[in-house]
């Protein structure tokens, strides 16, 4: 036999080469078939980020804490500020994420965040059941806000209240847009 006799005659693929193209072929749409779900749950906390704000409570960022007549006049209460959130893949079920102080005068509520501007502290009421006080640093304010010691950089960072009827009409809904501050700075700037 000489060697012409072994090579095909008819133009086209042997049989070698069509497992090589097949293999190939194969072996990429497996891999693409693996790299989808692969990709998709790397850049689903992207895709989640653009696609909604998050939680923040009501879509204006103002959150219920209490009823109108919850508050005694002139007298401070703190309530907790709940709120659910999510990092990257883990989703956190509503939990206390800061906390403010609300004081009633009339139908006037005025808000203060709970935490003290100059070192992010927890703020409680003083000693003489007058001021507010934090313990960290001996840092006092006034039920105004207003520092009463060169301590803080600032006065509490006040907060927007609003009050929304509730469904009955006779006992307003105590509304609050809970937002942080950076602390040991003069101004009052926003946490992003």
């Amino acid at each position: 036999m000489d060697g012409s006799s072994l090579t095909p005659t008819s133009p086209g693929t042997d049989r070698r080469t069509f497992h090589k193209i097949a293999s190939v072929v194969f072996g990429s749409i497996l891999g693409l078939v693996l790299t989808i779900p692969g990709a998709a749950f790397v850049l689903s906390p992207v895709l989640k980020r653009s696609g909604s704000s998050g939680d923040s409570g009501a879509d204006d960022g103002f959150r219920p804490i209490a009823k109108l007549s919850d508050l005694e006049e002139g007298i401070p209460r703190v309530f907790p500020i709940l709120g659910k959130s999510t990092d990257a893949w883990v989703r956190y079920p509503e939990e206390p994420i800061g906390s403010v102080w609300v004081i009633r005068k009339g139908k006037e509520v005025t808000a203060y965040s709970a935490e003290c501007p100059h070192l992010g502290c927890a703020v409680g009421l003083g000693p003489d059941g007058n001021s507010f006080y934090c313990p960290c640093h001996t840092s006092s304010f006034g039920f105004d806000g207003q520092a009463k010691n060169k301590i803080p950089p600032r006065g509490m960072d006040s907060l927007e209240v609003k009050l929304a009827a509730s469904p009955s009409g006779d006992d307003p809904e105590i509304l609050v847009k809970f937002l942080r501050f950076r602390t040991a700075v003069p101004e009052k700037t926003p946490l992003v």
